[in-house]
């Protein structure tokens, strides 16, 4: 059954337009009603260029006097708990930016609100959501690729102090992490996607040019339940910046070098040596293309909420991300080799990523 769908945006900063978008393609099966921020001039501009939305400056407010069947949640990390929380009990299903939360502990408390709520929250992984990466692996669960190998996973951005000079960014407390957490989990996540179930984790990081408390560089090798490995580096510190994923599997290299986002036509298709005449054909036979955008998320986010299904980002399929960066932090602050299914509660790492505080990269 097709519905429409009451929304309200909290959160008016540099990713809002991009979720204005995303209501604006759904011609009117999303109607996005208000807007909230605590910043009175980002807020007043934001009502500027997207007028006809009514303005909060309180969360609360609005959820009160609006009554969404969806918020959007894009304010900084720490408050994604508790607005999903009290959306989730005033009625209203959440879809919040990432970090969705900053620990298994905390996606345990999401989790029991929607048991308690009925309703559903799901996370803004938009890089699954191109029709190049839906192409890419039937292809491979068809086994025309062969058995993934190797992989590389590399989120090599640039953030200087003028990003961190932002009160709550470079903190454990209110980013939950360096570019582990707040950059490369993206392209980690879409590694996941693409790889499936991981295995065992091996980390470093560090805090090599930054006056933060997090981490500004990471650096990982991955062993999947398949066998394959991969290596991981997140950047805060690069200059030319790229975000790049290769996959090497018996039959082709397929790969993907991109940005903040990226279409079919950002991948490149190796054929190996001996690979099936027809395999190169197979991989150009794309069909039509979807990017990786906010609105092919809402899409099928509608989609589910239409069919009363979960959608692969919600909870379920947002803690084997999560407890990957879960990993990735304990491996590097204690040296350990971190295997999947072991963060569990009792261990510092579940209640924090870091450990608890305070800590420091190794």
């Amino acid at each position: 059954m097709t519905k429409t769908y009451r929304a309200v945006l909290a959160g008016t900063g540099g990713i809002a337009d991009a979720h204005v978008r995303a209501v604006e393609s759904t011609r009117g099966r999303v109607e996005l009603a208000a807007a909230m921020d605590v910043d009175a001039a980002r807020l007043r501009a934001f009502g500027e260029r997207h007028p006809g939305r009514r303005l909060f400056a309180d969360y609360a407010e609005m959820i009160r006097e609006v009554r969404p069947d969806l918020v959007i949640i894009a304010t900084p990390p720490a408050t994604h708990v508790p607005m999903a929380v009290a959306a989730m009990e005033a009625g209203a299903h959440v879809w919040s930016e990432k970090p969705l939360c900053g620990s298994l502990a905390e996606l345990d408390v999401l989790a029991a609100a929607e048991r308690r709520t009925g309703r559903q929250i799901t996370c803004v992984f938009q890089m699954r959501f191109a029709s190049s990466t839906a192409h890419l692996r039937a292809l491979a669960t068809a086994g025309r690729l062969g058995r993934p190998l190797v992989a590389v996973c590399n989120t090599l951005w640039y953030r200087d102090a003028s990003y961190y000079a932002v009160p709550w960014r470079g903190t454990w407390k209110s980013e939950f992490g360096g570019p582990t957490m707040g950059l490369g989990i993206h392209a980690m996540d879409h590694l996941l996607h693409l790889l499936g179930p991981w295995a065992e984790v091996r980390a470093t990081a560090a805090t090599l040019d930054r006056a933060i408390e997090v981490e500004d560089l990471s650096a990982a090798l991955i062993t999947f339940a398949n066998r394959a490995a991969a290596t991981v580096t997140n950047s805060a510190l690069s200059p030319r910046q790229e975000t790049y994923v290769r996959l090497d599997y018996q039959l082709a290299t397929v790969e993907l070098t991109h940005l903040y986002g990226y279409t079919k036509n950002h991948w490149r298709f190796t054929p190996a040596p001996g690979a099936p005449a027809d395999l190169a054909a197979a991989w150009a036979d794309f069909p039509p293309d979807v990017g990786s955008t906010h609105e092919a998320q809402l899409a099928d986010l509608l989609a589910h909420l239409d069919a009363g299904t979960r959608p692969h980002t919600a909870l379920e399929g947002v803690r084997p991300t999560l407890e990957l960066l879960s990993a990735i932090y304990k491996s590097a602050f204690t040296g350990e080799v971190v295997r999947a299914g072991s963060i569990r509660p009792g261990d510092p790492f579940h209640a924090a990523v870091n450990g608890g505080g305070p800590r420091s990269p190794r």
